[in-house]
Formats: structure tokens, sequence, C-alpha cells
């Protein structure tokens, strides 16, 4: 029996040096189609991907070419945007690479719903920077006009802020599930998944402005399908203790509650490590293996001699 495996890449590991060309993109998405072929021997595979950059350069289109006949898609919509175009590159680029070792290979991206609660506390509190930076005079004209929260963005300007609510389940969960056990290699959850909420009396799916993070929605969706497996995809080849210092240590293998007692002390950063930490302690809470390593260490971290393994 193959392993189930949830690979989660990063946004950002779509755009080296900062290339937000769609070429330059596709190159990248080349050597995850050659690690995907790869692996696929002995795995089956479910890949989510982040979307930061991508959606952001989309809202970025979007708002510049706003017009009155041809309005600004929703936040919403374009997560649904960035998830056709990424999954458009990495369906290329895995075939690509199936083709050249002389295989076929069926891989299908599903365009994925993610369901989160309205009385998530983040709507209360929105804290993620989306979209393009503005003056505060610009920015706060665009709240009044567009009832977004803006705050100032580390020193480079005014953004608008939207929450980050917590996954609770995929709506398209059941056909993940079937094309993974019908052989199929299945991109889905991309950049956190399409934020949707249901009514409370019909309850009928709509959409919501926000953003998902990608690890934990790939965290979840590792759970709906009965992974055993749980890696998030990163630029180092570990989780580290004191990062960036004379005193940096490589974590290797860790137990659940070892990662839980060191982010009590502070040692992962929100919005860096500490959401790939955290989704895959969760994981490793329900039974499986979560791995925390880079593109490069994947395959020796899924046999256990690298990358930071959570147990």
């Amino acid at each position: 029996m193959k392993k189930r495996v949830v690979l989660a890449l990063g946004g950002n590991a779509l755009q080296k040096n900062g290339e937000a060309t769609a070429e330059a993109q596709k190159a990248v998405a080349e050597e995850v189609g050659e690690l995907i072929a790869d692996l696929a021997g002995g795995y089956e595979i479910i890949i989510a991907h982040g979307n930061g950059p991508q959606v952001g350069n989309i809202l970025i289109h979007e708002e510049s070419a706003s017009t009155e006949k041809a309005p600004a898609m929703p936040l919403e919509t374009a997560v649904a945007m960035s998830q056709g175009q990424i999954g458009y590159w990495l369906t290329q680029a895995i075939n690509n690479a199936f083709l050249k070792r002389g295989r076929n290979v069926k891989v299908v991206t599903v365009v994925s719903q993610v369901v989160v609660d309205r009385a998530d506390a983040a709507f209360k509190n929105p804290t993620k920077p989306i979209g393009q930076f503005y003056t505060e005079k610009e920015a706060k004209k665009l709240a009044l006009a567009k009832g977004w929260t803006v705050k100032e963005d580390a020193g480079r300007g005014w953004r608008r802020m939207v929450a980050s609510p917590r996954p609770v389940d995929i709506v398209e969960k059941k056909a993940i599930l079937e094309l993974v056990e019908d052989g199929v290699i299945v991109i889905a959850a991309g950049g956190g998944g399409i934020p949707v909420y249901r009514t409370r009396v019909l309850k009928r799916l709509k959409g919501i402005d926000a953003v998902i993070d990608k690890d934990f929605a790939a965290e979840k969706l590792a759970e709906l399908v009965k992974a055993d497996i749980f890696v998030s995809v990163t630029a180092v080849p570990n989780v580290y203790l004191n990062f960036g210092t004379n005193e940096q240590e490589a974590l290797k293998e860790v137990s659940a509650d070892e990662m839980t007692r060191l982010k009590k002390y502070g040692y992962f950063k929100a919005g860096s490590m500490l959401p790939k930490v955290e989704a895959a302690v969760a994981f490793a809470k329900k039974g499986g293996i979560g791995i925390i390593t880079d593109i490069e260490n994947v395959k020796v971290a899924l046999k256990g001699k690298a990358g930071t393994i959570i147990r």
C-alpha cells in the first residue's frame, strides 16, 4: 500500500527572486513537476499550495483596471482565479515530467471551496495585508468607500487588511478523495481555498472576503483525505531554534508535545514558521506524521532522513 501524502507548497515556492512573469513561475513549477514524478511510484500525492504573491498581483490588476462597466472582482473570486492559474502551471508541469519518463499520468486541479465560520474571531480583527500599497489618505478614502479595514504595513505604506479565519471543512472533499483513490494526482485547496460560509437557515454556500492560511487548509485537507503524511514545503530544510543567530539549532525528530512546548516559549514567528509548526503538530496529534522541510529535501524527508519530523 502506498503512503498517502499531502504536500503544502508555499506561494513563494513558485516565485524565485520575486520573478512574477508567467514564464518564470512556470519554470519553477517544472521543478515541482520533477519532484512529483519522482515520488509518484511510492506515494499517493495530493498537492496544496499558497497564492500570496499571485493573488496579490491579481488584485492589483483588478483594482487598477476597475471601471463602472468592468468592476474589480472581489477577493474570494480572485482566490479562485489564482487556483486556476497555479493549478494550470502545476498540472502542465507534472504531465510534462511524466512524459519525459515515457509515462502518462492522471492529474487534476480541483477548484476548492473551504468553509469558514462567520463567527470566527478573525473577522473582528483583520490582520492579513493584501493587494497594493496606498498613501494614508488614499487608504482611508478607500476604507470609507468600500468598507475596508486598512492599516500601515511595516513602514512601507498603507494596505487593505483582511481576516484569516481557520478552515472548518472542504466542500469538495468527497470528490477529492474519490479521485485520489482512483490513482489521480490531485491539486486542491489552492491558496488556502476559496473562503465560503454556510447560511444559517438554508445552509447555502456564499463567498466571503478572507484569506485562509494554506498550511491550515492543507492540514484540514490531509485530515479529510485520510493522509498518512503532511509535508509543509518551505524555504529552509528544517525548523530551527534561534534561527539566524550563532546559536541556530536544527530540529530533526521531535514529538508533537515538545513542539507545542517550544511554541509556548516563542521560538516560532507568526506569519512565518508558526503556522507551519501548528499545522504539522495538529496533524501529528491526529495520528499522522508532520514534516517541515524544503523542496530539495522532500524525498529524503519522506524516508525519515531529513527535515523536521513531528510524530
